[in-house]
């Protein structure tokens, strides 16, 4: 019987299912069916997409595999170059995703796009060393292990990492220490962007993962209910050849509110705490400008604090904590005129329950949080669903 006639039948068992998979696969050239899924995530990657596909065709040399590019809309066309590729090479695709970013959520959907046992993923910048794929597909086919995490903390002359800076190599090593205390877990680097995993161990989290930020390893392994079994191997971290890191303020502020939200139990979700903060340093703007504005009296410096108040937080939340949704344009003047609207009535709301509380509970200090935290949460979720 056909495959196709055994899936139009209502009562598939899941035996049948198996023997249909099985005929198809008979049936089907054998490169058709991938062992291993390659994840890359790009962004303005144009010069590199070739020659990585090079470096990977040489390494994973009799290996079952496909490359998955997922890009985020690239200005360069990273995403023709890798699509051109595809229509010449039957195991590479591309998806293309338009209206968001974010390297985590690019791995994610990757992941969640193959039906491969194992998924790798890779940076296209050239700087990961991709001769460790087939020894890390090797560790996972012998049930060693559920993920192997290529270390540049590892082995002789990991003290000193070729492809990063000074600021960046102290800043990574920073990084690496957080994510140990956080994990729990004794790895050299628990951020690195080159690992290979069973993809169950995605498609089982997937809900929980961040969509932003870089430190998709860090964000998979902790979101595991139980811990899972890790070996790093050492490799040397290359410098960069073509294009620039993506790597600045705001994925270093992404990657410490994944850790606080990870040291909560996810009770605040990263966006949650990175909106906190820049309110919180809305707090000091508005303070400081009121000061400064004094003499023009406070009615009017009250205002122009305000004002310059909720428009830091505007830019500052645009910039960074919706980075994957960052507002350009006339949408960035229209966001910015709901932001204000929508933040007016938590400001209402904030001297509503305030004084309320007051009324009731006579503590002026736990009056002035209940209400801050009313208006806070009103901002949050209204911006979130409005604004971005």
């Amino acid at each position: 019987m056909p495959a196709s006639a055994m899936y139009s039948r209502q009562d598939l068992s899941l035996r049948d299912v198996g023997a249909g998979i099985e005929t198809a696969r008979a049936d089907a050239p054998d490169e058709a069916w991938w062992e291993l899924a390659v994840v890359v995530p790009t962004y303005d990657e144009a010069l590199n997409i070739a020659p990585l596909v090079g470096r990977l065709e040489a390494a994973l040399s009799g290996v079952s595999w496909q490359l998955v590019f997922v890009d985020d809309d690239s200005p360069d066309g990273t995403w023709r170059i890798a699509k051109e590729m595809a229509r010449l090479d039957p195991k590479i695709s591309c998806l293309r995703r338009v209206g968001r970013r974010g390297l985590a959520g690019a791995v994610v959907e990757g992941a969640l796009a193959t039906s491969a046992p194992f998924v790798a993923v890779i940076d296209a910048d050239l700087q990961h060393d991709e001769r460790l794929l087939p020894e890390m597909l090797a560790l996972l086919r012998r049930g060693s292990c559920e993920v192997v995490i290529g270390s540049r903390y590892l082995g002789a002359g990991s003290a000193v990492v070729a492809g990063l800076t000074g600021r960046r190599r102290w800043g990574s090593r920073l990084a690496n220490w957080l994510g140990r205390k956080a994990l729990s877990m004794e790895l050299t680097d628990p951020v690195s962007g080159l690992f290979m995993v069973k993809r169950e161990l995605i498609d089982e989290v997937a809900p929980k993962l961040s969509p932003s930020g870089f430190k998709v390893l860090f964000d998979l392994l902790s979101a595991q209910e139980t811990p899972v079994r890790c070996i790093e191997l050492p490799y040397e971290f290359a410098p960069r050849a073509h294009g620039r890191s993506k790597l600045d303020h705001g994925v270093v502020a992404q990657y410490l509110s994944l850790l606080a939200s990870k040291l909560t139990r996810q009770v605040l979700s990263p966006r949650a705490i990175m909106f906190s903060l820049v309110g919180a340093t809305g707090v000091a703007i508005h303070l400081g400008v009121l000061k400064a504005g004094l003499a023009m009296g406070f009615a009017p410096a009250q205002a122009l604090a305000a004002v310059t108040a909720m428009t830091s937080n505007y830019l500052v939340n645009n910039a960074v904590t919706y980075r994957d949704r960052r507002k350009r344009g006339l949408a960035l003047l229209t966001g910015y005129l709901q932001f204000c609207g929508l933040c007016s009535v938590g400001l209402l709301a904030n001297v509503a329950v305030g004084s309320v509380a007051q009324q009731h509970l006579h503590v002026w200090w736990l009056s002035g949080i209940s209400g801050a935290a009313v208006g806070a949460a009103w901002n949050y979720v209204t911006t979130s669903l409005a604004v971005w």
